[in-house]
């Protein structure tokens, strides 16, 4: 069994899909590890260390002979030019709203998994990228706020005076938003939070922060049976709108996470209240990727606006990039492992497990998944 991990083809993507200690792991279950020279260097590992771990390095032709193919981002077909019929490719293939680039996928012949669409059960809990992402995401984003805004995070008491404490608010409670709230209370905020889900008011306030909702009987229903935010009623958001205005106003930094599968971001902060923020505040958006949470804010850019800053940083998670790779990888055997017979060392994947159901997007040529099968006109 080969496992191939060729380099990312994005630029600005610096994590990579195996890690040195994984290597061993997938030599310790019979395969042998082919990693394209240079695959790991933004996220600060050599094709030296690579070696070292018992992988070999391809400066091309990675993919040839590969009955598995790591990656971090969905491949373009280019990429799989190689590949053999039937090779399982794992990555966050991105599949909403992609059709074409799943037609493609499906055309190079390669048994697709997406690795976003792990169900959230407890067999599955170490295969979770989206968690492992979004865990250091929530962390980054309070590292980055910090770094914007111009005055110091704790209360500060010197023979000079009294700095007060920043006031920050976490805008969705998901797994980034809950990591948010704990690092901003290290770095001794003043922590406040929001989401719709009622579950999420007692993780809140586990955390030592304060938490802002309407709580009225929509409130109490607004959770999918998976754990997700359901979307609200029209007149919910404009009574939350109108909660959150007057609280944003008073805040210094605000951070916005939400986001619902397969939709775009709901716009949670308006131009208006961005303007009712003092100058030297920061919005910052973890949803910019999909249409962002604030009106203003641009995808890749730090917006000024009345001397507001709007930050729209991509990639996040990317921005620690060897740790995310680190959690990336481990996640990805977990998911392999599953797929390999141990007496046989050799691949067997069970159409009907829970787990290829949920995350097989294509194969034998056609996209399979009921979520993304195309449109009959």
């Amino acid at each position: 069994m080969r496992i191939a991990v060729p380099s990312e083809t994005d630029p600005a993507e610096p994590r990579v899909a195996i890690t040195p200690d994984m290597v061993r792991k997938y030599i310790g279950i019979g395969a042998e590890v082919v990693v394209q020279s240079g695959a790991g260097l933004k996220a600060g590992i050599r094709d030296a260390d690579f070696e070292a771990a018992g992988a070999k390095i391809a400066p091309s032709g990675v993919l040839e002979g590969a009955d598995v193919v790591l990656r971090v981002r969905r491949p373009a077909a280019d990429d799989l030019t190689g590949l053999k019929p039937g090779a399982l490719v794992l990555a966050i293939m991105d599949p909403y709203g992609q059709e074409a680039a799943l037609q493609a996928l499906a055309g190079s012949g390669a048994t697709a998994f997406a690795m976003e669409l792990m169900p959230r059960i407890t067999r599955a809990q170490v295969m979770d990228v989206l968690s492992s992402q979004a865990n250091l995401a929530g962390y980054r984003v309070v590292i980055d706020a910090a770094e914007q805004y111009g005055r110091a995070f704790p209360m500060m008491m010197t023979a000079a005076g009294t700095v007060p404490a920043a006031r920050v608010f976490i805008m969705g409670v998901g797994v980034a938003g809950l990591q948010a709230i704990a690092t901003a209370r290290r770095l001794g905020a003043i922590v406040t939070a929001t989401d719709v889900r009622p579950a999420t008011k007692e993780q809140v306030e586990s955390l030592g922060a304060k938490f802002i909702a309407v709580e009225d009987e929509e409130f109490k229903q607004a959770e999918t049976s998976g754990g997700y935010a359901k979307e609200m009623s029209d007149a919910y958001k404009a009574k939350q709108a109108t909660l959150v205005a007057a609280h944003i106003a008073k805040q210094d930094i605000v951070i916005t996470t939400a986001l619902i599968p397969g939709r775009p971001a709901p716009k949670l902060v308006t131009a208006e209240m961005v303007h009712s923020m003092r100058p030297g505040s920061v919005v910052m958006d973890l949803a910019v990727e999909r249409g962002g949470n604030c009106e203003l804010s641009r995808p890749g850019e730090v917006v000024e606006i009345e001397g507001v800053k709007i930050v729209g940083y991509l990639n996040v998670a990317g921005r620690l990039a060897a740790t995310a790779s680190s959690l990336y990888a481990r996640n990805l055997f977990a998911f392999v492992e599953t797929l390999i017979d141990k007496d046989t060392k050799s691949l067997r994947v069970d159409p009907n497990d829970e787990l290829v159901r949920a995350t097989c997007l294509t194969r034998d040529g056609a996209v399979i998944h009921p979520n993304f099968l195309p449109k009959v006109a």
